[in-house]
């Protein structure tokens, strides 16, 4: 199989949350939710360890305080439901919050070269929440780095208090 057919099919086609387990949220988490779907399925790579029968939907709920991914075809067909524990993401998440206030807070007062050491910070902690949830698939989703950063760009949107 050709580098252009394994993308073809090694990919997520759609992705969606589950209103019931996850809800609404704010107008301005609502949006930081679209825009982190968009980039995901924008660009991609993201198969089932040992399944060749992609592309992928995704739908992403919580079950017992847990992230569950559940994989579908693209018609539909059930392919594999994974169940993430946050635990070992809640430093990281905390963190990046924290640096993301700090960020923010910075962008009204502070000078570009301090703004530019908070924000390495805040992708730092972006990066090693990606490496952990590289870890945490392996041997059950096939994804790269960049793709990790933005299903974790998604998990961050989906805990963002906005």
């Amino acid at each position: 199989m050709s580098t252009k057919d394994s993308h073809a099919i090694n990919r997520l086609v759609s992705v969606t949350l589950d209103e019931t387990s996850i809800g609404r949220g704010s107008l301005d988490q609502e949006h930081e939710r679209q825009i982190a779907i968009y980039d995901l399925v924008e660009e991609n790579v993201f198969g089932v360890e040992g399944h060749e029968g992609g592309p992928y939907a995704l739908k992403v709920a919580m079950h017992e305080q847990k992230l569950l991914f559940d994989v579908r075809t693209e018609f539909g067909d059930p392919v594999i439901s994974h169940l993430l524990s946050l635990t070992p993401f809640r430093r990281i998440l905390r963190d990046y919050f924290l640096v993301c206030e700090s960020y923010y807070a910075a962008i009204r007062t502070a000078t570009p070269s301090q703004i530019e050491a908070i924000d390495m910070g805040r992708r730092g902690l972006h990066n090693d929440g990606a490496q952990l949830l590289l870890d945490r698939l392996n041997g059950k989703i096939v994804t790269d780095f960049n793709t990790s950063r933005r299903i974790f760009t998604l998990v961050t949107a989906l805990h963002w208090k906005g």
